[in-house]
């Protein structure tokens, strides 16, 4: 059967797995049932399937008849927040959505019998919620011998509307950076003989607020979290700990922030006579654009879903850890397709929902995606 024609015919099947997949919710690293459910449907169908025993990614193979490989990739873990005042995980981002499309793609291509030029290669990844996963993956070989390498993320309806689809995201770089400011304890009706931690964090969110960059490219950086242990109102305290959310639409601009935040840091201490450390704990770059593979999308996406629904380049400040693919490997042919599929309110919220009738078209663009590349 005609891969296409299996998902038409298969589509309630493809949307309880869907059902499946959200109930299954796990936080990332924790991708247990959902990496087995994923694994069971795979070697069902008679793919090779391949699991690590550090981790719960999957790589699964069609064979072709070189040995260059054409890769769809998914992520599956669950955003932890909080729902109807319980924290607990919850698949507010769509991950669910994306495994179950590039599942479905699999399972179409392996019963048509297609022998393809060359190798098809369906990466589930785990952890992208933290920016990890991709780099594991990318050590374990997972684009060994990758010449083309698609994703697909859903988004909010003022992004792309529903029946369309872009060819692109462009996500922006992002930067989570946590420190601690070290001052001296004092009681607080002598300030004059201490050092406010909490008044040197503010001096952080203000010189934060008041640095401005030359640069017309859309960036962010703002304090997030400020905590402090001291537990006695009449102490000034001497330790908190803060994060700051950088993010910048190319990793250009986001390496000049991580400057600013430098020079912020020591101008600071300099002023406060405190001691601050911090790091970059988590980080995600910017999408590379590659026409080459926006070209392949986009041909897809019109024999799917017509020419007129081609929607224009999907700009996100959001960040995404697709994107290390590609900054690891600059050769790769590679872009992410945004699916408009009626979401509301945003990613993210905790009540996020779509129309579900999207998956089926999603899993017929990237089939067709992996299927004109594996031919290029």
């Amino acid at each position: 059967m005609n891969p296409i024609e299996f998902i038409e015919q298969k589509k309630d099947r493809l949307i309880n797995t869907y059902h499946d997949l959200h109930s299954l919710a796990e936080p990332s690293w924790e991708e247990k049932k959902t990496s087995l459910y994923i694994r069971e449907r795979l070697t069902e169908a008679g793919l090779t399937v391949k699991n690590f025993s550090s981790h719960y990614g999957i790589v699964a193979e069609i064979p072709g008849q070189s040995e260059k490989v054409v890769a769809l990739r998914a992520d599956m873990d669950a955003l932890l927040q909080e729902v109807d005042g319980e924290v607990k995980p919850n698949h507010s981002c769509g991950h669910d959505g994306h495994s179950t499309m590039v599942l479905f793609a699999a399972l179409a291509i392996a019963q048509s019998g297609i022998q393809p030029k060359h190798t098809l290669r369906f990466i589930f990844q785990p952890a992208e919620e933290k920016g990890e996963g991709a780099l594991r993956m990318m050590e374990e070989g997972a684009l060994e011998d990758v010449t083309h390498l698609f994703g697909l993320h859903v988004r909010p309806s003022m992004e792309v509307p529903y029946g369309k689809a872009s060819p692109v995201i462009i996500h922006g770089a992002s930067a989570t950076i946590k420190g601690t400011i070290k001052g001296l304890q004092a009681h607080a009706s002598r300030p004059e003989d201490g050092i406010n931690a909490i008044e040197a964090a503010a001096l952080i969110v203000r010189k934060l607020k008041e640095y401005k960059l030359e640069t017309e490219i859309p960036y962010s950086i703002k304090m997030t979290q400020l905590q402090t242990d001291n537990e006695a109102s009449n102490v000034i305290p001497e330790t908190c700990t803060f994060t700051i959310d950088a993010r910048a639409q190319t990793n250009e601009v986001m390496t000049e922030l991580k400057l600013v935040v430098k020079r912020i840091m020591k101008k600071s201490m300099e002023e406060s006579g405190s001691t601050i450390s911090w790091k970059v704990e988590g980080f995600v770059p910017a999408a590379i654009q590659n026409e080459k593979a926006i070209k392949i999308a986009e041909t897809a996406i019109a024999a799917e879903l017509g020419a007129d629904n081609v929607a224009p380049d999907c700009v996100s400040r959001g960040g995404e850890d697709f994107h290390f693919y590609t900054v690891k490997n600059p050769g790769i042919t590679a872009t992410m397709v945004g699916l408009g599929c009626g979401l509301e309110p945003g990613l993210h919220h905790p009540k996020m929902t779509f129309n579900l009738e999207a998956l089926v078209y999603g899993a017929k663009i990237l089939t067709r995606t992996i299927l004109l590349a594996s031919e290029q």
